[in-house]
């Protein structure tokens, strides 16, 4: 099964890069194949390029889509090194099947927003808001992390809506609103922060419906140990800063 889903890796998105190296002990060269949640894409695919060129002759092949899907990819065989995915939940589809090579720890938190196109033309103010007559809103599925803190959120608000569209990962959500398909999308901060044309609403529910982001080594790496230097890099401090200036927020232990 696991040469059968090879080609996964050829939906990943390469990334080369060069430059000195940080005197890092850990072993140089090879590829490190990264299965990240969508919400990480702008931040590990600079990460990427930044563990690049401090790994001379390391190439880093990122493959960006729902965790959910990832999560299954990786338990069906797919080729992978690092899982990063954007909750607990779709991490422990991947421990329980015993894919993990030890703990996952919790690299950042994300909190979620209304996407609304800029001017807020519909004066969306709140959750509430997204129930009115005529509004259109775009959701993830209920089995991605998003749409998981969304239904999270919306039960703590106590609002009832019909999504015009239900989305396999937070990048589609968003995508909605930015073609004008929907008024609105309840998507992370931090898509938001990095989409062109686009407003943040805050809500309080949000706080109700926080999501971990775990990431982990995986079992079958076939660079355990860029993999492992991988890991170190986005959870050091100069990782952290390029996350958290992303929109992300520090887990509670840092």
């Amino acid at each position: 099964m696991r040469a059968a889903l090879a080609g996964v890796a050829a939906l990943s998105l390469a990334l080369t890069g060069c430059g000195p190296g940080d005197g890092s002990t850990a072993e140089q060269g090879g590829t490190v194949t990264v299965f990240a949640a969508a919400s990480l894409t702008e931040t590990f695919t600079k990460l990427g390029r930044d563990f690049e060129a401090a790994h001379p002759g390391t190439r880093v092949v990122l493959n960006f889509a729902g965790s959910s899907a990832l999560a299954t990819q990786i338990t069906q065989g797919a080729p992978a090194d690092v899982f990063a995915a954007a909750s607990p939940a779709t991490m422990k589809t991947v421990t329980d099947a015993g894919d993990a090579a030890g703990a996952p720890a919790v690299l950042v938190r994300n909190q979620l927003v209304i996407a609304v196109p800029e001017g807020n033309p519909d004066r969306v103010g709140g959750l509430a808001d997204l129930a009115r007559p005529g509004v259109k809103v775009a959701l993830c599925a209920e089995q991605v992390p998003c749409g998981a803190a969304a239904k999270s959120a919306l039960a703590a608000a106590g609002v009832r809506l019909t999504p015009a569209t239900l989305e396999q990962d937070v990048k589609g959500a968003l995508a909605k609103v930015k073609l004008g398909e929907v008024d609105a999308a309840l998507v992370y901060r931090t898509d938001v922060r990095a989409a062109a044309g686009l407003a943040a609403v805050e809500f309080p529910e949000s706080a109700r419906a926080v999501n971990d982001y775990p990431i982990v080594v995986l079992k079958h790496a076939g660079n355990p140990d860029g993999a492992r230097a991988f890991v170190d890099h986005v959870r050091s401090d100069a990782g952290l800063t390029v996350l958290t200036a992303a929109g992300f927020q520090a887990p509670p232990s840092r």
